[in-house]
């Protein structure tokens, strides 16, 4: 059954993913930032008059001129910058990265702002400055670190087809405003996409980056995918501001980031928790948990094995088995559940292989592989949730795929046919991250959760798509939590914000006489620009479930890091930051807004999260011990059993 196998995805699947750079502050933390006090550090070259004056840059093009440079006296080779610039009248600007010697002048990999002319060249100048030539860049293959990327080791489409499923639509997870609406940051523009992005005679904030040989540049959260920069990484020189035409430039809060410098912080584990690694490679971003052998004792099940409790050192196939390289591969399981749907003591396998749903038959013992059947057609969305929805005592798996939300049931006389599809939604955009279960208006049915709304269950043998209700939970991030986090009767709604930005935050319900129900955003952690949780920063906040984690009776948040979501690359916010797994304390206060805060306690920095993250009793101690399978092999955080609430760790922050 197991006949999906990839390298990179497909080039043109790559060239669709896409996040948004802020409007504003960076999404990454900068080596140095520039006040604009005064030109030190800097040497102008060329036609223009450059000054430091109210924290600003000012270049003015001399008159008859072809414009001038502010170069900087240090030169890099990879680089990530963040800057805001404005232009008056008719003036022309632009950044040259790598801006290097040569016997007649300068050369490098510019990026051109200019109105009209958004897009990155190669650029040939004078010695006085004036450009001579210049050559548009062609896009890079997708999310890679290099221009050309190596071709999929397979044909994935011809695999795909011989499962009976469509190829992977793993780019639409990113696309665009993807259902959420959000915070500004839902998505980005592709190449060519529709009007400019830039705001004349205003402000505009671009983030760009030259790492090994492609170059990335982003204006108000609308840019490429990436460029190849010609110069097969070996391009070093200064950063360069450019103004030419008939009117001023202005630069300010410059900042930049040396990229040559990798940092990996020293190992740390929570002292409320004892870590164990029961795998070193990666197989899969999900891991389940179930009596896989009857004996009465816990296994985890992780993409193709189950470890066998209680020393999880032992472990078997369930289908051939695969590593995959983190920095150019995906692991196929995006999530793995287990349940017993046959009845006979004896629980089964869901996996999600790549996007279709198959189920894995526990062969009661019997040492070999296990068979497996596809009963969910292909899905689009990069998050499956577990849960039972309808009712019934058993878990449905909840989806997006085909335009619709959906939940798919199995028939009890044979759990290995087709599941039976129940649609949520009418059909439209589904947004690939961020779903939830819940009973949002305590009528007894659970409600079903997106980043844009929540869908009412109606009555039983109603049918026909759920009553929507419009609320901006963020552009999609993780699971979707609902529980009362202040203790006022009413669910509330935690989420992260983006899957592969930065955000968390809680949504105080609220509800008139009337019964209409809103909701108020209260942030936990945003970006590094803002004040978070216990000074808690990091991105790409994946994998994330709700549990009680110190005992006492309140959920809390456990969530993470995903570590190089879109392979070895800068195609995401802060890519290379540590992959942290914390678990965020809820602590209600009726001083704090909404009456709740959240307290961070680091659990590990190596390790980060997948698509999911479990939270289980593995010993029967009662303590939450918290399972993760990432790029980074596969964990298990043995909570130590507490008689009064665990006390939150408020050292080793990222």
């Amino acid at each position: 059954m197991r006949k999906l196998t990839i390298g990179l995805l497909t080039v043109a699947a790559l060239l669709l993913l896409s996040r948004a750079f802020a409007d504003g502050p960076p999404d990454f933390q900068p080596d140095v930032k520039f006040t604009a006090t005064s030109l030190q550090g800097w040497h102008t070259l060329g036609d223009a008059d450059w000054q430091a004056k109210n924290g600003e840059y000012v270049g003015t093009p001399k008159l008859g001129g072809s414009g001038g440079w502010l170069v900087l006296d240090k030169s890099y080779q990879d680089i990530q910058l963040a800057v805001s610039f404005r232009c008056t009248a008719a003036c022309r600007t632009g950044i040259l990265l790598r801006a290097q010697k040569t016997p007649d002048g300068m050369k490098g990999t510019y990026v051109s702002l200019t109105e009209g002319d958004l897009g990155s060249y190669k650029a040939l100048l004078d010695s006085k400055g004036n450009e001579i030539h210049r050559d548009k860049l062609e896009p890079a293959a997708g999310a890679s670190r290099t221009a050309v990327a190596p071709g999929p080791s397979t044909n994935l489409a011809a695999q795909a087809a011989g499962l009976g499923a469509s190829p992977p639509q793993a780019a639409s997870a990113d696309q665009a405003g993807a259902g959420g609406g959000g915070r500004g940051r839902g998505g980005r523009g592709g190449r060519g996409a529709g009007s400019s992005p830039l705001h004349a005679g205003d402000w505009n904030f671009v983030e760009a980056l030259v790492d090994t040989d492609v170059v990335k540049a982003n204006v108000n959260g609308i840019g490429s995918e990436g460029d190849g920069t010609t110069d097969n990484g070996s391009g070093f020189g200064p950063i360069a501001l450019y103004v030419g035409g008939t009117g001023e430039v202005h630069f300010k809060d410059l900042s930049y980031k040396d990229l040559a410098n990798r940092k990996e912080p020293k190992e740390y584990v929570s002292p409320n928790y004892v870590a164990q690694r029961i795998s070193d490679y990666s197989y899969a971003w999900s891991a389940a948990v179930a009596d896989v052998n009857h004996d009465g004792i816990k296994d985890i099940i992780a993409g193709p094995f189950y470890y066998l409790g209680p020393d999880y050192t032992v472990r078997h196939e369930l289908y051939h088995s695969q590593t995959f390289s983190p920095g150019t591969e995906y692991a196929l399981d995006m999530a793995n559940f287990a349940f017993d749907y046959h009845g006979n003591g004896w629980p089964d396998v869901l996996s999600t292989d790549f996007r279709p749903i198959s189920i894995y038959v526990n062969p009661k013992g019997e040492s070999r592989r296990w068979d497996g059947y596809l009963v969910v057609p292909p899905i689009t969305s990069e998050l499956v949730l577990f849960k039972d929805i309808d009712g019934d005592g058993k878990p449905e798996v909840e989806y997006g795929g085909g335009g619709i939300y959906a939940y798919a049931k199995p028939d009890p006389s044979d759990p290995t046919k087709p599941w039976a599809i129940h649609p949520i939604s009418e059909p439209g955009r589904v947004n690939n991250h961020g779903m939830g279960v819940g009973d949002i208006n305590r009528d007894g049915r659970m409600d079903f959760l997106t980043s844009a709304g929540w869908y009412e269950q109606p009555p039983s043998g109603n049918s026909g798509p759920w009553q929507f209700h419009p609320v901006d939970f963020g552009s999609g991030g993780a699971e979707m939590c609902v529980y009362d986090v202040n203790g006022d009767g009413l669910p509330d709604v935690v989420t992260s914000l983006q899957a592969h930005g930065f955000g968390l935050a809680w949504y105080e319900q609220k509800k008139d006489k009337s019964g209409n129900i809103t909701f108020v955003q209260h942030m936990i952690m945003d970006n590094y620009a803002t004040t978070n949780a216990g000074g808690v920063t990091f991105s790409e906040l994946h994998g994330m479930t709700c549990a009680d984690m110190d005992g006492d009776g309140i959920p809390d948040i456990v969530v993470g890091k995903r570590y190089w979501a879109h392979l070895d690359s800068y195609s995401d916010a802060d890519p290379y930051g540590p992959a942290v797994l914390y678990v965020f304390h809820a602590v209600r206060d009726p001083k704090a807004p909404g009456g709740a805060r959240f307290e961070p306690e680091l659990i590990h920095n190596r390790s980060g999260v997948g698509s999911t993250v479990t939270v289980a009793d593995l010993k029967g101690d009662g303590a939450a011990d918290i399972i993760t399978s990432t790029n980074k092999g596969t964990y298990i955080f043995w909570g130590k059993p507490h008689k009064k609430p665990v006390q939150a760790s408020s050292t080793a922050k990222p």
